[in-house]
């Protein structure tokens, strides 16, 4: 487990579009873009390999993601596996540390983006996964099983059901298809109860049609 002390000033980030990593959940990465393969080169000569995965904010078509604006909240990810393609592409794992607070970007010149950043109210983060008391599993995967058979999905039920709280609700948040700015909602809850109750909202509004514009904020 990480120490708050032990958490960097200053961090490489990867800003990518409806990517999402919690805290001790697992992200696959494919990185080709010749920046980003600087990114992680470099993160693997430093003792904790972590970079930090941050949203970018929307943009008109066209306009290149990488140098967008971000969000404000990222969070951070140690590169726990990677492995190279026979092209020069890396198949890269980041597992999720803790969720921090940008406070500007930093100039340098490498090709890749990095911010100075801030750990702090993020604490439980680098505690032990969370639960969840007020989880209703039965009404949460019977909500489940009517939007996996409105998109025609399947899943492992019997996964679904065994999970831990932290791993069925973080792991739900993340591989569902939701909108960008959904998912920074997803990542900025405050809780894993807060999460949970955002994630339904989302589910339920998805099953009626809505749209990302039309949710309640």
């Amino acid at each position: 487990m990480m120490l708050a002390a032990d958490l960097p000033d200053t961090l490489p980030v990867f800003p990518l579009p409806g990517a999402l990593l919690l805290p001790r959940a697992r992200l696959p990465l494919h990185l080709f873009e010749p920046r980003y393969l600087q990114m992680l080169e470099d993160c693997l000569k430093t003792r904790d390999r972590i970079i930090g995965m941050v949203q970018p904010l929307p943009v008109p078509d066209g306009v290149d993601v990488g140098g967008a604006p971000l969000h404000d909240i990222g969070c951070a990810g140690r590169v726990t596996q990677f492995s190279e393609t026979d092209d020069g592409r890396y198949l890269v794992t980041l597992t999720g540390i803790s969720r921090f607070r940008i406070r500007e970007e930093t100039d340098g010149f490498a090709p890749y983006r990095r911010c100075a950043v801030d750990w702090p109210p993020f604490d439980r983060d680098l505690g032990r996964a969370e639960k969840d008391p007020g989880l209703d599993r039965a009404a949460l995967t019977a909500l489940l099983e009517r939007y996996f058979a409105a998109r025609q999905l399947s899943t492992d039920w019997e996964t679904i059901r065994d999970a831990q709280d932290e791993l069925l609700i973080n792991s739900l948040s993340m591989l569902l298809s939701f909108e960008p700015e959904d998912k920074q909602a997803l990542l900025e809850a405050p809780t894993l109860s807060d999460r949970r109750e955002t994630l339904i909202t989302l589910i339920e509004f998805a099953l009626r049609g809505g749209t990302s514009e039309e949710m309640p904020q």
